[in-house]
Order: C-alpha cells, then structure tokens, then sequence
C-alpha cells in the first residue's frame, strides 16, 4: 500500500498566506460582478428556443453546406430565419426562427416548421432533417419563469442548509460568494454568447451545487480549528485552514474540470455550451472558496466567529 499519494498540488509543509490578498480579491472579484451584471442588462443573454419561442431546424446537406442557397430558399418560400448557420460538421445546418405573432401561434409554429423542411428539401435535394423543435411564446415565459424560480429556490435551500449545518455567519459568507460566482457566470454566458436555455439552467444549478460542497470543506476545517485553536488570531486560523484543505480542495476541482473538458471539445453542440461553462464554473467556484469565502467571514469579525462556535472539551 502507498503511504503518500503519488502527487501533491502543495507540499504539506507549504504555507501561504492567502489573507495577504484579501482585499486584491475581493475588489476583483466585486467588480468582476459588477460588470456582469452590466453585461446581463446590455447586450443581454442570447435567449435559447426554450425562452424565446420559435423554431430551430437542424439539417444535414448531402455535400458541403451553402448557407446562402438556403437563405434564398426560405426568403423565396416566406420565411425569415433568425440565423443559418454551421454545427458539428460541414454539412451541418442550424437553422433560427423566431416565434410568430398574432393569433393561434402554435398552428403558425407548426406551419413554419413544416414550411421550412419543405424549403430547404426542395432546394438542397438528399437533404436529411435532423431536429426540429417548436416552441410557443407562452411555454417559453413558463420555462423563463420556471428556471429563474429554480435558480433563486436552489439558493434558497443552499441558505438554510449552511445555515443549520454551521452558523449564521457561515451561511451568509457561503450565499453572497455564491452570488458572486453566479453572475460572474452569466456574465461568461452574455460574453460568449452561448444559448441561454434549459441546459445552461442545468448547468448553472451544477455550478452552486458543485461550488457549495467547496466551501462545505473548507468551513468544516474552520469550524473545528476555531474548537482547536481558541487563541490564534482568526487571520492566522483563516490562512491554516485553507492551507489544510488545499490539496482537496484542488485535487476535486482538477477531477471534475477534467471530466468536463472532453465534453466541451469533442461533446457537439448539443453538450458544448453546458460543459464550457461547467468549465468557466469549476474555475470560478474554486478560486471563490480560496480567496473570498475565507476572507468574507474575517470581515465578520473574530468575536462575532468565536461566539457563534461552542467549545468541546479535548482530552
């Protein structure tokens, strides 16, 4: 049997002093949301089929695609795409559509679904159609609605579990970090312009969860160094923990951004939005548990931290 493991990120006698850049990070990772939140409002997210309503049309053409034959072709047939554009291969074709308007849209929808396989069959002959979805504006406000109560509710929960798991000061530190890394990923999302739909939903519930069990660790040292060291500044305590805690904390993040990266090269763009921003999350919940989680409970003050830990009596 191994006595060590075969590899360390940090060797156990390293020490560093994270609590030097409390303040660097703070002021960085606060501005960084701050121009997220800019970023949300203006240019926006790019809205997916699944909030915005419409028809998406995923075709394969018998030879390499010609993007402009196919636009002519819905122009001549009445319809007006959103975008044509390439996915996975050559010959791949992504066609946009945004919902109609006025009365009975869903029979509209259907219709223009309809009406652009017929077009891009006619024009392109041997061409297969792969996908299409339809989705009306009055599902599409529901699943809107329903994700953002999904977000704030999974937040919710996230609240009163650190909440009752530690202490008020920890969970207050754990949802306002958490906040933090959520706009920094939809400031990602607005930048690269990845479709904002269900998946990234999904992904974005991911990330808290993934982030939340970063920092679960790291406040579980804390809370038992602050039971162990009742006399060491809570600076130093601070630094000790996030040390002790190091190697798991970068050992967890490596496995899962590994498992990630693959889906984002090679996961088509069915899973590459989702696993790109996995990715950007994996990066940004680690690097919060380090640099602001810890620093945001020695804002709180060391009386208000001791008060809150009971003392257990050590043999």
């Amino acid at each position: 049997m191994l006595s060590r493991p075969l590899f360390r990120f940090v060797r156990d006698d390293r020490r560093i002093n994270f609590m030097r850049g409390r303040h660097m990070g703070l002021i960085v990772s606060a501005v960084l949301s701050i121009a997220s939140v800019i970023l949300f409002f203006e240019p926006g997210l790019k809205l997916g089929l699944d909030f915005r309503g419409g028809v998406v049309v995923e075709a394969q053409t018998p030879a390499v695609a010609d993007f402009g034959q196919l636009r002519t072709a819905l122009e001549h047939a009445g319809i007006h795409p959103d975008t044509v554009q390439a996915f996975g291969s050559p010959r791949d074709v992504r066609i946009s559509i945004s919902a109609p308007q006025g009365a009975d849209r869903e029979a509209q929808t259907q219709k223009l679904v309809d009406g652009v396989k017929n077009a891009i069959t006619q024009a392109v002959p041997g061409t297969q159609v792969l996908r299409a979805d339809a989705v009306g504006a009055s599902v599409s406000s529901e699943l809107f609605r329903d994700g953002l109560l999904a977000l704030g509710f999974s937040l919710a929960m996230i609240l009163i579990y650190i909440w009752f798991r530690f202490e008020r000061e920890f969970a207050i530190s754990a949802v306002v970090t958490l906040i933090l890394d959520l706009t920094k990923t939809i400031g990602f999302l607005a930048i690269t312009r990845f479709e904002f739909d269900l998946v990234m939903v999904a992904a974005l519930l991911t990330i808290l969860g993934y982030s939340t069990n970063d920092k679960v660790v790291v406040y579980d040292r804390i809370r038992e160094n602050l039971r162990k060291y009742r006399t060491m500044p809570l600076r130093e305590l601070l630094d000790l923990s996030i040390n002790e805690t190091l190697n798991r904390t970068l050992g967890t993040s490596m496995t899962v951004f590994l498992a990630a990266l693959p889906l984002a090269l090679f996961g088509g763009s069915t899973l590459t939005g989702f696993a790109t921003v996995m990715l950007f999350g994996i990066v940004v919940g680690t690097s919060s548990s380090i640099f602001i989680a810890a620093p945001l409970l020695l804002l709180m003050g060391e009386k208000r931290l001791r008060r809150e830990v009971p003392v257990t009596s050590q043999d």
